[in-house]
């Protein structure tokens, strides 16, 4: 595949994996994808990911290194089943109070049912709202997370700004999102195993194909390391890193609001 990376914020909020929309059309069809797979979003990720998303979302918690004290709080964006929340609250022994915000009404509903069943309910609470118009007041949260869902926002510098502007002064952003293989043998194998087997096995395990296809065209546009990390400079953010997970298969981008 030859489709070209997004360099820009505004090349992702018309593309619709490697489609063309109209601008405003894409978080509709964003939507109905995630819709479709919010029961199965683990398995979507093992699928994608061969298992190790779960593996990059411990090092993702393990970096964020949450304090072990009562009142710190973190925002959760597009993190709609709990996955990284309910980590975070762990990572804390408890202490941690994290809100979990996603706009697809399912995959919340997934995550509260998860959180009664597995005794987080006191520690996270869950909101349906748009990462580009976040309903809270400036200085709120003393850590912003968005694990593999940054690239499905149509607007990503607006969301960006956002993030921004709820983090208390000294807050830390952190995002870990599918990135650019460095590698030149996994970058061919990954790509070859992208393209022709997670659709067809999507398929197969969940009778649709298009989500997946969707999915894995939403990665190979979204914008490399070096992009994205100027994207969050310029969205004000300081002490911007990125560290690699197998071979830039995933990236974990961190910055801090000084």
């Amino acid at each position: 595949m030859s489709e070209q990376r997004s360099t820009a914020a505004q090349d992702m909020a018309t593309s619709y994996g490697f489609k063309s929309v109209d601008e405003g059309a894409k978080q509709p069809l964003v939507n109905e994808v995630f819709h479709k797979v919010a029961g199965r979003y683990d398995l979507m990720n093992d699928l994608m990911s061969g298992g190790l998303h779960r593996l990059w979302k411990d090092a993702m918690v393990a970096f964020l290194n949450p304090p072990k004290r009562d009142g710190w709080r973190v925002l959760d964006v597009a993190g709609g089943t709990g996955d990284i929340a309910f980590r975070i609250v762990d990572a804390s022994h408890g202490h941690a109070r994290a809100t979990v915000l996603d706009i697809n009404g399912s995959m919340l509903a997934v995550g509260r049912d998860r959180a009664e069943k597995k005794g987080y309910a006191d520690a996270v609470d869950f909101v349906e709202a748009n990462a580009e118009e976040l309903p809270f007041a400036d200085e709120t949260f003393d850590a912003y997370t968005i694990a593999f869902g940054i690239r499905n926002v149509p607007r990503i510098d607006v969301a960006l700004a956002e993030a921004f502007r709820v983090l208390k002064p000294g807050g830390r952003f952190l995002c870990l999102e599918f990135s650019e293989v460095d590698m030149p043998l996994l970058d061919r194998a990954y790509e070859a195993w992208s393209f022709n087997a997670i659709p067809r096995i999507g398929q197969v395990v969940t009778g649709e194909s298009e989500p997946y296809s969707y999915l894995v065209e939403s990665i190979r546009k979204f914008p490399n390391q070096e992009s994205f990390a100027a994207m969050i400079r310029q969205a004000g953010f300081d002490r911007v890193t990125f560290r690699n997970y197998t071979g830039g298969i995933a990236a974990l981008h961190s910055g801090w609001k000084l």
